[in-house]
């Protein structure tokens, strides 16, 4: 879910005086690209304090800026397999801003971004996939006697890198087969 849009204080000055020359509280909402709520709170709120801006919030404040929050996602989305340690390591190198690796993750998170393991495997190529969808359209009307005749052969793979299981990749929804975050350490052997 991307982050709400924030007022400034020139568009809330602006949803005020819209208020007051009688224009709806829905379509000042649509003018601004807002939901209707956020205009009226915003009307009770000026008529209560007089004031447009908003009241200092009670939490901690924000460690990293939207600037930051955008190199974080970017360093992510270039080295997919950087740990969120190694991403807080450059922030701090770059612009001399101290975080926790927590803070990397939950940056990371509201862009929907997620560390998940590598799908293992080789990667298909174009004529891979060519390949195998021309076989299958051979083959698509075979009758189990023609199967039958065919013998299968095993394949085992062997791991040229132990697979300890930490390997993560920073990925978003739907991104689980995408080429670039196979992890592919493996050579396969076929046997008879």
């Amino acid at each position: 879910m991307p982050p709400r849009r924030k007022l400034s204080d020139l568009d809330r000055g602006r949803a005020i005086g819209w208020l007051q020359d009688g224009v709806a509280a829905r379509q000042v909402a649509q003018r601004l690209a807002v939901a209707p709520s956020v205009i009226i709170r915003l009307k009770q709120r000026f008529h209560a304090t007089g004031r447009v801006q908003e009241r200092q919030r009670s939490g901690r404040p924000r460690v990293t800026t939207e600037r930051e929050d955008r190199f974080i996602q970017r360093q992510a989305m270039q080295q997919r397999m950087a740990t969120a340690n190694n991403i807080r390591q450059r922030l701090q190198a770059t612009t001399n801003t101290v975080v926790s690796g927590q803070t990397i993750r939950n940056r990371l998170h509201n862009f929907g971004l997620r560390a998940r393991r590598p799908v293992r495997g080789t990667t298909l190529t174009a004529y891979h996939r060519a390949a195998r969808r021309a076989w299958c359209t051979q083959h698509v009307r075979w009758q189990r006697q023609q199967w039958a005749q065919v013998l299968f052969t095993d394949e085992s793979r062997f791991y040229l890198e132990p697979a300890d299981g930490r390997m993560r990749v920073w990925r978003r929804h739907g991104e689980r087969f995408a080429e670039a975050l196979f992890w592919n350490d493996s050579v396969l052997a076929e046997a008879l």
